[in-house]
């Protein structure tokens, strides 16, 4: 496809067409003529890589102004959401972005705790969730160096137990449940406000108590990867949804798998120097 068009240098949408009418491509400019050049001029180089394939495969290049660049952001995010092109793959699929969940027992299942991690939270509406977070790949390995670290200082509940219990019946393929008794009374609120951003001391406590067992300091390599994970967590991905929350006075929490990528986009675009 030849990108010699006359485009305006106004904030926009773009859309990339293949020869069968499909729509494979949407993109987001603060200057449309400057950006479609982009992908006129591309290298052959790594980081140039997606936007030769684009302009192989594409016949027809659409495009909408917006008002400014904020719009442009989100009219972008909502089409990915719609419209789902093939080479668009980061908004896509909100879907997946993962939540965790907190049950602490009562009457019968006193003194048991209980976290879950899921894609899904709706199959789940014994816990309180929260996120939903962007990393999979983040989450997930905070979420087992939790359930290690869990495994020290508590005793883990079997499966079958739990499912028994009906706490989760049977989980989803790449969703997990985990339960664990005789976890500090006094830890447990703890990780609520660790996890929707409030403060650290979760994770400061946690340390503590695993300077008393024996097991945690035999594996203290170990122990201690599983506590940077936690902090790595904590930055990447705790913290980036409590500010874009407070800028965006949120107040529905936990964040709509849907709804997350909205936040953030408003958070970029107060940030982007103008």
């Amino acid at each position: 496809m030849k990108l010699d068009l006359e485009l305006p240098t106004q904030p926009g949408v773009y859309r990339f067409y293949n020869k069968d009418g499909e729509l494979i491509y949407i993109g987001k400019a603060k200057n449309l003529s400057r950006r479609i050049s982009q992908y006129r001029n591309a290298r052959r180089c790594k980081a140039h890589a997606k936007m030769r394939k684009i302009k192989k495969e594409a016949t027809r290049l659409e495009f909408e102004i917006c008002e400014n660049e904020f719009w442009a952001l989100k009219l972008e995010n909502e089409l990915i959401q719609k419209h789902r092109p093939k080479w668009n793959v980061a908004g896509a699929f909100y879907f997946l972005y993962p939540m965790v969940g907190l049950k602490i027992g009562v009457g019968d299942q006193a003194g048991e705790f209980f976290i879950c991690y899921t894609t899904t939270p709706e199959e789940y509406p014994a816990f309180e969730f929260h996120g939903a977070y962007r990393s999979r790949l983040r989450t997930k390995t905070a979420f087992f160096s939790l359930i290690e670290l869990l495994g020290m200082i508590g005793h883990p509940i079997p499966r079958s137990k739990i499912q028994k219990q009906g706490i989760a019946g049977a989980p989803k393929k790449f969703d997990y449940v985990y339960g664990f008794r005789q976890i500090p009374k006094d830890w447990m609120p703890l990780l609520d406000p660790f996890l929707s951003g409030d403060n650290f001391l979760a994770i400061e406590e946690l340390s503590l108590l695993l300077l008393e067992k024996p097991g945690a300091l035999a594996r203290s390599s170990e122990t201690q990867e599983h506590l940077r994970e936690l902090r790595k967590f904590w930055r990447h991905e705790i913290q980036p949804l409590k500010r874009a929350r407070e800028h965006s006075s949120h107040n529905d929490y936990p964040v709509k798998q849907k709804e997350r990528d909205s936040l953030f986009i408003a958070l970029m675009v107060q940030n982007t120097p103008s």
